[in-house]
């Protein structure tokens, strides 16, 4: 998928505005131009930012409510994906966007995001363990097995909240392979950027 049907989709589907995807090119810029010198994405995924990691990100916004006073806690942030993608497209000041991430040189980047675009999300550069969760949603990309996510929900998210995992094709796999005492429910998706990745949606009450 090139760079034109990307953005079709972000405008036509996804419901970014212009102003938005202009940031998101911004981004896209920065984010190649600070690759050069530390490894922020895999080499192999250069030529395709658009699809693999900003639209892969993007999808999700399809399963968030951005309400008044709700917030949203993104686990392992990176480069910002899908955190920094989600906090690009809310225009609501009420909702907060937390990112966590535990690199130094990944937290310059994305704070260097959002002070040069203006983005509206609090970046904190140590691990998620030493911090109280209470956000609506929380988000993983490329993080841990779904076991350990479960574990993380459990034990440091205080309150009711909805997950929202990026999975590859062990999806399901990894959904039979939870202790069947787990409190949840969950809906299964297909992601729109490969045929084989599934998105986890998942109700926990704590």
């Amino acid at each position: 998928m090139n760079k034109d049907q990307v953005q079709s989709i972000l405008l036509n589907e996804l419901k970014f505005s212009p102003e938005t995807i202009k940031k998101l090119q911004t981004f896209h810029d920065e984010l190649l131009n600070y690759n050069k010198n530390y490894n922020l994405i895999a080499n192999s995924t250069i030529d395709d930012i658009w699809s693999r990691h900003i639209l892969d990100s993007a999808q999700i916004i399809k399963y968030i409510d951005f309400n008044d006073n709700e917030s949203l806690s993104d686990i392992g942030s990176g480069a910002g994906f899908p955190g920094m993608i989600i906090a690009i497209f809310n225009s609501n000041h009420s909702f907060h966007v937390k990112l966590y991430e535990k690199s130094k040189v990944k937290c310059d980047f994305l704070l260097l995001i959002k002070n040069k675009l203006s983005i509206n999300c609090d970046i904190y550069d140590d691990y998620y363990q030493y911090h109280n969760i209470d956000a609506n949603y929380i988000t993983f990309r490329a993080f841990k097995k779904l076991g350990e996510i479960m574990k993380i929900s459990r034990e440091i998210v205080k309150v009711n909240h909805k997950l929202i995992i990026l999975k590859g094709k062990n999806a399901v796999n990894e959904l039979n392979n939870l202790q069947p005492k787990v409190n949840y429910k969950y809906e299964l998706q297909n992601s729109i950027t490969d045929q084989e990745s599934k998105i986890i949606i998942m109700d926990v009450k704590n």
